[in-house]
């Protein structure tokens, strides 16, 4: 079961790659599962993987992204999450998840309770987010008129906005944080893109969605720390204020220096937020 690299394992009408990284001597801590963002794979959490020895670390790619299938009939990426578990033998954990990976972390404690112990999101605040502000309502512009465009090019650089965020641009960023999420987005696209006998893209099959997240989301038990990027877009930050105000047993924190992907740009400051939740939390 215990993997040094990325393995593969067959869950029902799917299969899913994940990482997988053991305790260092006897477990001490609540596994824990690493959910990653949409359009990009698990080796966005390369600085989590050997971060906290204590403990079983899990991050799986998602359906139709890095070396997981894509969905040929009706699914919910919780759902998916939960058969993973149950395949690797492991009980309850803490999910920790970005933008769309916390949206799932979020779903899974609201349809599988007693599977989570804690969470961690960052970048949203559940899988039902609302947007208003100007910058991200422009990106999100720009990303769907590629789409409908078929301009995969388009498309990469309306998503790679998110990577800086509203007040930088790509020479702020990290070259090697740039250069794997857009290694990542485009290995996404060309691993799991299907095109018609026209050219014109074909859509996936779209995850099931989970309702009224927000609404239920006053009834989650567990602890939960939301840890958006102090330089992400207004809307994705408010979103994890919003969480925390509604979660009974809720923190909130920035990490400085970050924007969507936090945990790329500042994994020092991120990954301290995350032990010292687990910590407080004795999980």
């Amino acid at each position: 079961m215990i993997a040094s690299s990325p393995t593969s394992a067959q869950l029902g009408s799917h299969s899913v790659r994940y990482a997988l990284r053991a305790p260092r001597g006897e477990a001490t801590g609540t596994p824990l599962v690493l959910l990653h963002g949409g359009a990009v794979d698990h080796r966005m959490w390369e600085p989590q993987l050997e971060a906290f020895p204590d403990r079983l670390v899990l991050a799986p790619d998602a359906r139709g992204h890095g070396g997981t299938s894509d969905a040929e009939e009706a699914y919910r990426l919780t759902d998916d999450v939960v058969e993973l578990l149950d395949a690797l033998g492991v009980g309850r954990a803490v999910l920790v998840g970005v933008s769309m990976g916390g949206g799932i972390a979020v779903d899974t404690a609201l349809e599988h309770p007693d599977r989570v112990a804690g969470l961690v999101v960052s970048g949203t605040g559940t899988s039902e987010p609302d947007f208003a502000d100007s910058w991200t309502l422009e990106t999100l512009a720009a990303w769907r008129r590629a789409e409908e465009q078929a301009d995969l090019e388009g498309w990469i650089a309306a998503f790679l906005r998110f990577t800086h965020g509203p007040g930088r641009d790509r020479a702020e960023v990290d070259p090697q944080v740039w250069d794997l999420v857009e290694t990542m987005a485009r290995e996404t696209l060309a691993g799991h893109l299907r095109v018609g006998a026209d050219g014109i893209p074909l859509p996936p099959v779209p995850p099931t969605p989970v309702t009224e997240t927000w609404e239920r989301a006053a009834g989650i038990s567990v602890p939960v720390l939301a840890l958006p990027g102090a330089l992400d877009g207004e809307d994705h930050r408010r979103l994890g204020r919003r969480l925390a105000e509604v979660v009974p047993d809720a923190d909130h924190e920035e990490v400085p220096g970050g924007a969507h992907y936090p945990n790329l740009e500042n994994p020092a400051g991120f990954n301290a937020a995350v032990t010292g939740f687990l910590r407080r939390h004795d999980l």
